[in-house]
């Protein structure tokens, strides 16, 4: 109800109607079938297939471009360097032995360290070049390498070096 209590009066509300569309006249209908007779319709082509499967088309394929890293940080690189991959010298009466008989260095090496890589690490840390190097994982898990040095060098002082002995 309005303000006065009486019914709302919807006689200020406008309603108007779609306006109407162009007719169509004869003529132009007309027209519009002669133009359609005069063109010929394109018959569509059906693609003969040759092999019995189906490829799938090759479509644009884009470089992907990704919202995020999906890493949050970048990978820290090479994680066996020198000083990972030689852990501490072996002191025992046995080393010892090794390095004054046969010009040979005992260590603990990292489980991951390969042979040529014990090479490297030794060749950088202590400035010697080796002749070879032997391996063996001990029943505690941790590997140990035997470093042999080459002739020019002198496996006791390089322990002196090291301050092993």
């Amino acid at each position: 109800f309005g303000s006065r209590g009486t019914a709302p009066s919807f006689a200020h509300v406008h309603r108007s109607m779609a306006p109407k569309k162009a007719e169509k006249t004869k003529a132009d209908k007309a027209e519009k079938a002669a133009k359609a007779v005069k063109t010929n319709v394109a018959k569509k082509v059906k693609k003969i297939r040759t092999k019995v499967r189906f490829y799938k088309p090759k479509t644009l394929e884009k470089a992907r471009n990704g919202k995020y890293p999906r890493k949050s940080v970048e990978s820290r690189g090479d994680k066996l360097d020198k000083y990972r991959i030689i852990q501490c010298p072996v002191t025992t009466e046995s080393a010892m032995k090794k390095i004054e008989e046969i010009n040979t260095l005992v260590f603990l090496v990292d489980v991951q360290a390969t042979k040529p890589k014990i090479k490297e690490a030794v060749k950088q840390l202590y400035d010697v070049k080796c002749a070879k190097v032997n391996t063996l994982i001990r029943p505690d898990g941790k590997k140990k390498a035997y470093v042999r040095l080459t002739q020019d060098y002198d496996a006791l002082d390089v322990a002196n070096r090291i301050g092993i002995i």
